[in-house]
């Protein structure tokens, strides 16, 4: 039989020690955040629905997005033991230059929208752990804004090509001057797509004060304190911001944009050129062809072509395809670490992630951006060291597969 005593209070003493106060209220909030996903629910509560829905949204029925994550759910790894995995280079070489992880922020719109530091705060996030920062043209910051406000970190700039060549060509101009290495042509939004989220929270540029937004306002005060005390909320590279998303992407840029653009590009672009949008071999050949020096097999977060090819699925085609002349990327659907390995192990030099730091932008302005790279490190080392693997270049095929049916 169990024998009962009373416990001495010196044997308590251990058991009682209560976590530190944390005062700062961010700091509390990312403290409890061990995911990605975690970062989102915080987001979700911090933010209005309608900025909530466009940076977590996708087009129609959002089935392209919903395929993207399931893929990612699908991978098996293929661990190796008994290795020494002690210590784990996370570094890899990406477009000519050493980064730190092997990931990019990629480029997204409205960014100051989800937090008043917006593209400053992602810019001095990469440019403190060592990865590429993306500028979109619908960001909210200018090209030499972020330069300015990060001037260590690697900058890339991503451009929609406008109907007007002239103002196109002064964008690269203004890239180049800035110190900008990479440019990245999005070639996947002839029309914009059908963001029903967007729509049906009536969201515009800039946000309206709507009876609607107006009470949801009402329960993220703070989030409107922070926007009307800040440098107004305009698109940084457009003039006419009146209207939706798709209507300005409608209006400003072309869709008849074609092969011919890939190279007048390259003619007048010194840096990397990379192309954004490859959703087929064939298209990856064309533009490499054309003188990309790099691809990234996407479907534009699935927030274009709903039902459009899942891209982790087409890395492996593409880079047999093109792999020996141009570097592969891919985005789309990534929350986790371990969905980066599978990426790279599939052949991909890099994945770029948009989501996930924007979760942690809107929870916590840089210093959750900096919490989702902590996670997404984190999560990268200990998939490394429990697959047998101690340095991202030595990810191969074999290291992991994709199971037919989940």
């Amino acid at each position: 039989m169990v024998q009962r005593r009373i416990p001495r209070p010196a044997e308590l003493r251990p058991l009682l020690r209560p976590a530190p106060i944390i005062w700062n209220g961010t700091e509390r909030r990312l403290t409890r955040a061990a995911s990605i996903g975690d970062l989102r629910a915080i987001a979700r509560r911090r933010t209005p629905r309608a900025v909530f829905d466009y940076a977590d949204g996708a087009a129609d029925g959002e089935l392209s997005l919903e395929r993207a994550r399931r893929a990612f759910a699908r991978v098996e790894f293929q661990p190796a033991v008994l290795r020494d995995v002690a210590l784990v280079d996370t570094g890899r070489t990406i477009l000519g230059m050493r980064a730190a992880l092997p990931f990019v922020f990629a480029p997204t719109g409205f960014t100051r929208m989800m937090h008043h530091e917006g593209e400053r705060a992602v810019a001095a996030v990469a440019e403190q752990v060592g990865i590429p920062f993306t500028l979109s043209t619908m960001g909210t910051t200018t090209i030499e804004g972020v330069a300015a406000a990060a001037p260590g970190a690697r900058r890339w700039f991503q451009l929609y090509l406008w109907r007007d060549r002239a103002v196109a060509k002064d964008l690269v101009q203004r890239a180049a001057d800035a110190g900008y290495d990479t440019l990245m042509l999005t070639v996947d939004t002839p029309v914009g797509g059908a963001r029903l989220r967007d729509v049906r929270n009536g969201l515009s540029v800039p946000p309206a004060l709507g009876l609607r937004t107006f009470l949801d306002g009402a329960t993220h005060p703070r989030w409107w304190f922070d926007l009307l005390t800040t440098e107004p909320l305009t698109f940084a590279s457009l003039t006419s911001t009146e209207g939706t998303v798709a209507d300005l992407v409608n209006r400003v840029f072309d869709p008849a944009l074609t092969i011919d653009d890939v190279a007048w590009l390259r003619g007048i672009w010194q840096g990397k050129l990379v192309i954004k949008g490859i959703q087929s071999v064939a298209d990856a050949r064309r533009v490499v062809d054309a003188g990309a020096d790099g691809v990234v097999v996407s479907n534009h977060g699935g927030r274009q072509l709903d039902r459009a090819p899942v891209p982790i699925e087409l890395v492996g085609p593409v880079v047999e395809e093109v792999g020996d002349r141009t570097e592969v990327f891919v985005d789309t659907g990534i929350m986790h670490g371990g969905d980066i390995v599978a990426a790279i192990a599939l052949g991909a030099r890099a994945a770029l992630v948009g989501r996930a730091y924007l979760y942690g932008l809107m929870a916590g302005g840089r210093r959750g951006v900096a919490k989702s790279v902590e996670i997404l490190s984190a999560q990268i080392v200990r998939t490394l060291q429990l697959i047998g693997v101690n340095r991202i270049d030595e990810l191969r095929p074999d290291h992991v597969r994709i199971r037919p049916n989940g």
